[in-house]
């Protein structure tokens, strides 16, 4: 199931939330009708979150089954709220701490911004519990803007080289296809929230779009 949304006139959606199968971390103040689509569409637990009054949960952490990465800033409440979901929470004790927007993952691996150190890398191992690799998509750093992965498929920037492809579909055990978003958007991460039930799109993501995005990540099955 596809829903295209914006929240509060706002088409980037996955700037504010980040999903698994199983919850949604969401920023606070929307609408019930906006909550109640979401819900619907990725049959998910919705948990609001701010992340020291930050409402851009999407780009402050990441997470898949096993556990969730957060930004240095994050405060002891938010990490508690996440804790008591099931998740243990690593924070990033890096200058490049944006973990939404700096790592991607699924349950099954992990990419990285390429100049996170040794430490950290292991740190995300052993709180994602999953294969992990440092690397570019589409020659961006910023990997988890520039790709949204499920455990079913992978929509990549459309200047995603062929070898980084063939690294990811290997990583995160999915076929891979590239696309974009919110109208010609390349930033994936930036408008697109999915599970393997469901998929949240900018409202701005054109009919072309959608099908690119549903069959990438395999609801054509």
């Amino acid at each position: 199931m596809l829903t295209r949304l914006d929240f509060q006139e706002n088409p980037n959606v996955g700037v504010f939330c980040r999903a698994n199968d199983d919850i949604c971390f969401i920023r606070k103040g929307l609408s019930k009708k906006i909550t109640k689509k979401i819900v619907d569409t990725l049959d998910v637990e919705l948990v609001f979150l701010s992340i020291s009054d930050a409402s851009i949960i999407g780009s402050l952490l990441v997470f898949n089954k096993n556990g969730c990465v957060v930004c240095d800033f994050a405060d002891e409440k938010t990490i508690d709220e996440i804790s008591n979901c099931g998740f243990k929470v690593y924070v990033i004790d890096e200058k490049i701490n944006a973990a939404g927007n700096d790592i991607l993952a699924n349950d099954k691996g992990v990419i990285v911004h390429p100049d996170y150190s040794d430490e950290t890398l292991n740190k995300i191992k052993d709180i994602l519990k999953v294969d992990i690799s440092r690397g570019t998509i589409g020659g961006l750093k910023t990997v988890g803007m520039a790709a949204y992965v499920t455990n079913k498929g992978l929509l990549c920037h459309p200047k995603s080289s062929d070898d980084e492809i063939h690294a990811l579909e290997k990583l995160f055990d999915v076929n891979a296809m590239i696309g974009t978003v919110n109208h010609g958007v390349p930033l994936i991460g930036s408008g697109l929230v999915a599970n393997t039930k469901g998929a949240i799109i900018g409202n701005q993501t054109t009919g072309i779009e959608m099908g690119r995005i549903e069959e990438a990540l395999g609801f054509l099955d």
